[in-house]
């Protein structure tokens, strides 16, 4: 398993020290940095901005909104940004939610397999530089009655395959990723319950023939974005990423359509995310945050001593997570920092780093 580091997203005047806390992964050897995009910042800019300043370390788009960018865009920037790092940029696809993609792009968010699906074959064609047709239900390209052409990305990337990755929750999209990805983004993970979302990818790449014949996740990446909160006493660690969790949980989507309320759920916490989306689209954001569950937030996150993070490395990598990507969470730069370092030792300690 190798580490990684979620930068989430830019422009909340923390901008300097995301940038160092990349700087220092860098040094130390982490695998990926990835940044983050909603209807803020946005995550190009800010990839291309940290890539200028390491020089190992990947950048990853966690995500690139797919209704934000047409694909052949989405595939002229990969190229554009996997050439200015050196071949380092790593595609990560998303399809937002609801009120992002209609309330802000104007995009309706209908259909997400089959759209997903055909962006990601537009997008594969291009970096591949091959000639860019489709007719499909959601894009065709060119357009038909028109004076379009079928065209050809004109730039050449540094790699022949750029890695593609995408964010899925529901147990289709995770068959849809397994199928045509390269990777997947994963949040909320819990090692314990990860045949939840496992064993739906790998069906689909045993089913495509993807991967090796013995082990069809070889050559997949799974990569878990975890927050890690390091203190003496486990629910005083958890205290700070409350917050965290009840905004997803609670309201990152709508009553009626809630991604992650619906994993919460499939996890066994029914009845706590009921309670935590009640009060969140009630704007009692602090009691939403007080009603999210200790053994939610643990199962999902590293928090406590970091001996006892140390261990929980392990359950990680043997519930088949190969990259661990870590958002530190401490008071200031400098703990945040050393949380870096320290995940780099306990890693080490674990024995099951890559």
């Amino acid at each position: 398993m190798r580490l990684g580091l979620n930068l989430g997203y830019w422009g909340a005047g923390n901008d300097a020290d995301n940038l160092a806390l990349a700087v220092e992964a860098d040094r130390l050897g982490y695998s990926v940095a990835w940044a983050a995009e909603a209807y803020g910042s946005d995550a190009v800019t800010v990839l291309a901005w940290v890539a200028a300043r390491t020089q190992r370390i990947d950048v990853g788009a966690g995500v690139m909104q797919i209704p934000a960018r047409t694909p052949a865009m989405a595939a002229m920037t990969a190229a554009t940004l996997d050439s200015l790092s050196g071949g380092r940029f790593r595609l990560g696809l998303g399809v937002s939610g609801p009120q992002v993609s209609e309330g802000w792009h104007g995009v309706r968010f209908d259909k997400p397999l089959g759209r997903t699906r055909e962006y990601v074959e537009i997008v594969r064609k291009a970096l591949r530089r091959q000639t860019v047709e489709l007719d499909g239900e959601h894009y065709r390209l060119p357009l038909p009655g028109g004076q379009g052409k079928a065209l050809r990305l004109t730039v050449h990337p540094v790699r022949p395959e750029i890695p593609l990755y995408l964010a899925a929750v529901g147990p289709k999209n995770l068959a849809l990723t397994g199928e045509i990805a390269d990777g997947w983004l994963a949040i909320f993970f819990a090692p314990e319950h990860a045949a939840l979302s496992l064993d739906p990818i790998r069906a689909a790449r045993a089913a495509s023939g993807r991967g090796a014949p013995e082990d069809p996740m070889a050559g997949f990446d799974v990569n878990a974005s975890v927050p890690v909160s390091v203190a003496a006493d486990v629910a005083a660690a958890a205290d700070p990423l409350r917050a965290y969790a009840a905004l997803y949980v609670g309201g990152m989507g709508s009553r009626e359509q809630n991604f992650y309320n619906a994993l919460a759920r499939r996890m066994g916490f029914d009845e706590a995310a009921q309670r935590v989306q009640d009060l969140y689209l009630d704007r009692k954001h602090r009691e939403a945050a007080a009603a999210v569950p200790l053994g939610s937030i643990d199962g999902t996150s590293l928090i406590g001593p970091i001996e006892r993070i140390r261990d929980r490395l392990v359950a990680y990598a043997e519930a088949g997570v190969t990259t661990l990507s870590i958002t530190p969470t401490a008071p200031d730069l400098a703990s945040r920092l050393q949380v870096l370092r320290d995940l780099v030792d306990a890693l080490e300690a674990s024995g099951v780093g890559a």
